[in-house]
Parts: structure tokens; sequence; C-alpha cells
């Protein structure tokens, strides 16, 4: 497909090729054991949160984004579609998590790994500038959530991978190994002044 994420498994006999991030997590999570329940009521609300993004965020990113932000015209009728859209999926959200600290129940699965980046970063308006627009403030439980998964160790380095703006030391250009962190941001790549 040409596309990202993409992943080459080399650890087996013969490498598997996975692509889409969906798909991605759940090989992940199934070959690790971990970050996907075994009860098979949590399994099932786990899948069903996983599977909702990636039904959803097409429309987040390819519809509100690109009228909202990218379009070289601003046509009000995509803009306030699109909009209401987004609204109604965070409304879907907000009601998920006045019930239930995480997706899925008590426990951080691949749901919130999937949904975090795409409505966790709209919610605090660092999405396409559109928070106010939005009115992000009205939704409390993701902003509560958001701001949790937010202080996860692991998510505060998968957000330095990739990373091209901001502090050197918030800059992990490229991860080849958990060591990275420690030692291959881009504070630790230049020359010394």
């Amino acid at each position: 497909n040409s596309k990202i994420p993409a992943l080459l498994d080399r650890s087996g006999p013969k490498p598997r090729r996975v692509f889409e991030s969906g798909s991605i997590l759940l090989y992940l999570a199934e070959k690790f054991g971990a970050l996907l329940p075994k009860d098979p009521d949590k399994r099932t609300e786990t899948l069903n949160w996983l599977f909702w993004q990636m039904g959803s965020a097409p429309y987040l990113g390819g519809g509100f984004g690109h009228f909202y932000a990218y379009a070289p015209a601003k046509i009000e009728y995509a803009i306030d579609r699109f909009a209401m859209e987004t609204k109604r999926q965070l409304d879907v959200l907000d009601r998920r998590l006045a019930e239930s600290r995480y997706l899925a129940g008590s426990e951080y699965t691949i749901a919130d790994m999937a949904v975090w980046p795409w409505y966790g970063t709209l919610a605090k308006g660092q999405l396409y500038e559109a928070g106010e627009f939005l009115q992000v403030g009205e939704y409390k439980n993701v902003l509560r959530w958001t701001d949790e998964i937010a202080q996860r160790p692991a998510v505060q380095r998968g957000r330095m991978v990739n990373r091209t703006w901001g502090q050197p030391s918030s800059q992990l250009h490229e991860r080849h190994d958990a060591g990275d962190f420690d030692t291959r941001t881009q504070d630790k790549l230049q020359p010394p002044a």
C-alpha cells in the first residue's frame, strides 16, 4: 500500500509483515501477552474500542483536519459537517470515560494506545489548533483520561521518537534500541557549542 505504519517482524523462522496500526497493535499485544486482556468480556471491549478508532479517525484526520486546516478554500458546510461528526465522536468517548477509567475498563490497553494520539491530542487543542472551535473543554472525562495517559513514562518516550521540533533533549529522530533514549537524543548528538 506504500503507506505507514508497517512492521516487518524478523524474529521468527521467516519474516512476517504486518501493516495498519490496529493490526500492528493487536499483533504485538498477542505476541508479547501484554495490553490485551485475556478475559473474553474485557478483550471484546478492548477490540470494540480499537476498531471504533480505526473506523472513526478517518473522519477526524481526513475530514475535519483537511477542511478546517488544509483545504485551500474554506468550505463552511464541509467544516461544519466534519466538526459536528468530530464533536459526536468526542461525546461518545466522553460518555464512555465517565463510567470507566480507561476505554476497556480499569486497565490501560491497546485501545487507549490507538485512540489517545488522535482524540487526546485533539482534546488538548493540539491538533489543527481547533480546540476552541470544537469546544474541547466540555469533554471533562476525555481531558482527565488524556492527562493521565500523557503522564505514562512509555508515552512520554514514545512522543520523542521521530520528533524534529521542541527542545533537542525531547527529540529522538530515530529509535533502534531502548538505549537510544539515553544516548541518541538530539542534544547528545549535537557537537558542543
